[in-house]
């Protein structure tokens, strides 16, 4: 995890952004692989730079990766890459595959079975964009670090 200066254009001047990002072999295992990545990246955060974290953003920053991660292994077999980036009081999820075809959210339907993963992601996020690359595309998440006012399960800044 390295520390780099936003830019000019941020929401949030004169702060430091904590990323990490891995290369994923699209295997079978690297769905758990991601998902433990992300905790031990919150866990990171909190340790390293006494940022504060709800035990909830780290359950929902885990779902939203296994989501998106179970997603680019089904649709485009192959590598993919993810990036874990802390912005302001967010962690934001991005996942890219080699699939061009753009994910689109389907009607609700409590009768469907399965194929619920991207309404779930879209419920529990902030911000959530997909975007075209030359090669596939990247789908990005925010996921709020802290709860809302009166909430249990955040994580104190260490004194």
């Amino acid at each position: 995890m390295e520390a780099v200066p936003l830019g000019e254009d941020s929401t949030v001047p004169h702060e430091w952004t904590m990323h990490t990002s891995v290369a994923l072999d699209g295997e079978s295992t690297c769905i758990a692989h991601a998902r433990h990545l992300a905790a031990d990246f919150l866990a990171r955060v909190r340790a390293e730079h006494g940022l504060q974290v709800t035990t909830r953003a780290v359950d929902l920053t885990q779902l939203v990766v296994s989501e998106l991660v179970t997603n680019a292994r089904k649709y485009a077999p192959g590598p993919m890459l993810m990036d874990l980036r802390i912005i302001g009081d967010a962690v934001e999820v991005a996942v890219w595959d080699s699939d061009p075809v753009l994910p689109v959210a389907r009607a609700v339907d409590p009768g469907r079975v399965g194929q619920h993963g991207l309404e779930i992601v879209m419920a529990v996020v902030q911000a959530f964009e997909v975007v075209r690359e030359p090669v596939g595309k990247r789908i990005t998440a925010r996921v709020a670090l802290l709860d809302g006012p009166g909430d249990a399960g955040a994580a104190r800044r260490p004194q």
